[in-house]
């Protein structure tokens, strides 16, 4: 029996266990489906994509996607402590005011949620300018030995009439910036490292790895006969089935897949999907897995002549350079240098983001480059199309279908042409040009705006963001309250990314942490 059982100690699991447990009237129990981060590659920022498809990552794939030639694209999510923050590119990027304003909810808006992303960070350097951010668990440096070419991609922003920030933090990030960074002296500082493994040893916190959870526990009242959470049970490395009892709530930080996921195993979602699954129905929410949305990128990726890009990363001398002085290319988050632009006026903040990471990233890493270059990547900020996460078994190991139901509107599409326009005008710059050589994907420049597309549908990946599958709203059929809590079924939250009504103008990473810090303080005083 704990007071708190938490499900996933990924980004947001990781800060509530450490929030919660600094009480120590209450005991708390963090469960994680993955096991320990002590693996080299999640601590040498560059070799990340070295996570990809091993025991540390879910290892998640989507439907065939109708607009993209039928492709599964994958998706990878940390299966470790830290979550995802222990395998992703380290961009610390909040997004824009008008993010959170849109949301629409009370105690969302941006200057409602600042405070909390003030309590997180503790930043250093340039990106820093002494009056926030000093205190906070979560290091946030620049990076300690950029790439010449990432110099060579912010001179041509400034060409091409963007406008230079500060840092990428502004409340309005239209414009172009060096990437702040989750790192510390060169190293990555993941979620874990900054909440959990300082508390671990609190004698009311409890830390349970390689647990599969299998479902939410809900029982009955006896005085109203309304659904109450009071525990989850699990299955552990063994296979043995588990059960641990929650006193006040069961909070669900398993993300945007895994929470919704959670949900309907639980009996939590769309009655019909549960009557074909077999699953008994607890609690009618139609909303349950859907609203899925996530960044989707297309990108140039050019040949340089120019060979100083990271393909040498893991050559000898980089490896002992990172080794004895925590620099060098092991030292890059790889995406270093990020531009957020608007593709027509009037918007209300950026719908394209711009990044640039100096290697060739093929295929998630996966694919060796056939030579130096780079990668300018064009991001859609602000998807219009929305999919679903929905279940294909009632066992709790099957992988739910994983549907984002990427350019259905037709606006998405004509954003992302507008977007690798601008990138070629980079490309083309004054400052860049001579750095440029013929592509490498796709392997030539297209004719026109459909030959465009063709590539688009052909090469466009994840951004690695899902969002939006269990919603917070304010309205009834909303998945949560502003408050976090689970519509018809008491002492059961969710707090993660999945919680969001739209994904941000930025990276998921640093949002998520900042909900789980708000919802430290909406637990604690109910």
């Amino acid at each position: 029996m704990y007071d708190y059982v938490i499900v996933g100690a990924g980004s947001a699991g990781c800060v509530l266990a450490n929030r919660l447990s600094a009480d120590p009237s209450v005991t708390v129990a963090l469960i994680e489906a993955g096991g320990r981060d002590k693996k080299q590659e999640i601590q040498v920022p560059a070799a990340f994509s070295k996570l990809f498809r091993t025991p540390y990552d879910w290892n998640f794939n989507t439907t065939p996607q109708k607009h993209m030639t039928d492709r599964e694209l994958y998706w990878p999510r940390g299966k470790v402590l830290g979550g995802s923050s222990s395998m992703n590119a380290m961009m610390w990027v909040r997004g824009h005011r008008a993010d959170y304003d849109g949301w629409g909810l009370d105690g969302w808006s941006f200057d409602e949620v600042l405070p909390y992303f003030h309590r997180i960070e503790h930043r250093v350097g340039s990106n820093f300018d002494g009056t926030y951010g000093t205190e906070g668990p979560l290091w946030i440096e620049e990076l300690r030995d950029p790439n010449p070419l990432t110099k060579v991609f912010l001179d041509a922003c400034g060409e091409a009439n963007l406008t230079r920030l500060h840092e990428l933090n502004e409340p309005d990030n239209t414009g172009y910036a060096p990437t702040p960074v989750t790192q510390h002296r060169g190293r990555r500082w993941s979620e874990a490292d900054a909440y959990l493994h300082p508390v671990r040893k609190r004698p009311n916190l409890t830390v349970i790895t390689n647990a599969l959870v299998e479902r939410v526990i809900v029982e009955r009242v006896i005085t109203d006969d309304s659904p109450r959470a009071t525990g989850v049970a699990y299955r552990d490395a063994g296979g043995a089935s588990v059960t641990v009892a929650a006193n006040r709530e069961v909070i669900l930080a398993a993300g945007a897949i895994g929470s919704p996921h959670l949900l309907m195993l639980s009996g939590i979602g769309d009655p019909d999907q549960l009557a074909a699954a077999g699953i008994d129905l607890v609690a009618g929410s139609l909303e349950v897995g859907r609203n899925l949305q996530d960044h989707l990128a297309a990108g140039w990726i050019m040949h340089t002549p120019t060979p100083v890009s990271l393909v040498d990363a893991e050559k000898i001398g980089q490896v002992i350079r990172y080794l004895t002085t925590r620099k060098g290319m092991l030292s890059s988050n790889v995406a270093e240098a990020v531009a957020m632009v608007h593709t027509e006026p009037g918007l209300a903040g950026p719908d394209i983001e711009i990044l640039f990471a100096a290697v060739p990233f093929l295929d998630h890493g996966f694919t060796d480059p056939p030579g130096h270059g780079f990668t300018i990547a064009t991001i859609l900020l602000q998807p219009r199309s929305t999919g679903t996460i929905t279940l294909t078994s009632a066992d709790p190991a099957a992988a739910p279908d994983i549907d984002p139901a990427y350019l259905t509107d037709d606006d998405d599409m004509q954003r992302l042409v507008a977007g690798l326009k601008i990138g070629q005008e980079i490309l083309r710059s004054p400052a860049m040009a001579p750095h440029v050589g013929a592509p490498m994907r796709p392997d030539h420049y297209p004719v026109d705006d459909a030959d465009t597309e063709g590539f688009i549908r052909q090469y466009s990946e994840t951004l690695y963001h899902p969002v939006g599958t269990c919603r917070m709203g304010s309205d009834d059929t909303s998945v949560v309250d502003p408050t976090l809590r689970v519509r018809g079924v008491a002492g059961l939250r969710v707090v993660d990314a999945s919680v969001m009504p739209r994904i941000i103008r930025g990276h998921t990473n640093a949002p998520t942490i900042m909900i789980a810090e708000k919802a430290a303080d909406l637990i604690a005083t109910p």
